[in-house]
C-alpha cells in the first residue's frame, strides 16, 4: 500500500478525528503540531488491516527517525479493537523492522491512550526518554523495541 492511497487516508482522517476528544485542550483542532507532521516523504512503510471482505480496519506506519524506525499513524476502527488487529499490524512491523535492518522500533503516544501504553507494553516495547520532536509536549510517553534478531 502507498501512502497517497485512499484506504489509508481515511483511516488516518478517523484517527484524526478521535484524537481531539482526549487531546482538545493540548493541540490546536484539526492540526498536528508541524514538528509532529508525517508526510509521504518520510514514509517507508504503509501497513493496513482487512477483514476477509476487504474492508480495511486497521492501519499503520514506519518512518525513519535517524537509524531508528518510527510507528505512526496506528489506528483500529473502534468496533474492531480488542479483536487482535493492532497485534497483527505490530507482528508486520517487526517484520518490516527486520527487512529494514533497524536497530529499534520507536514511538510516542500519550497519557490519556492507557490502552495503547499497555499494547505496546505486551508487544515488548520499553518505557524510553522522550525524543525530539515530542521533548516538553505534555503528557508524552515514549517506546522502543529492538527486533527479535538484534536482540539475541
Amino acid at each position: 500500500m502507498s501512502w497517497d492511497d485512499t484506504v489509508g487516508e481515511a483511516l488516518r482522517a478517523a484517527m484524526r478525528a478521535e484524537m481531539p476528544a482526549r487531546y482538545a485542550d493540548r493541540l490546536p483542532p484539526g492540526r498536528d503540531e508541524p514538528q509532529m507532521a508525517v508526510t509521504g516523504e518520510n514514509v517507508v512503510w504503509v501497513g493496513l488491516a482487512v477483514t476477509d471482505d476487504d474492508t480495511a480496519i486497521g492501519h499503520a506506519l514506519l518512518r525513519r527517525h535517524g537509524p531508528d524506525l518510527e510507528i505512526k499513524r496506528m489506528y483500529v476502527v473502534p468496533a474492531r479493537r480488542g479483536h487482535g488487529v493492532a497485534t497483527a499490524l505490530l507482528d508486520a512491523i517487526d517484520a518490516e523492522a527486520l527487512r529494514f535492518g533497524a536497530p529499534r522500533v520507536i514511538l510516542h503516544t500519550g497519557d490519556r491512550q492507557p490502552d495503547a501504553v499497555a499494547r505496546y507494553t505486551r508487544h515488548g516495547y520499553r518505557p524510553i526518554p522522550v525524543y525530539e520532536p515530542y521533548v516538553g509536549m505534555p503528557g508524552a510517553h515514549c517506546f522502543a523495541k529492538s527486533p527479535p534478531s538484534t536482540t539475541r
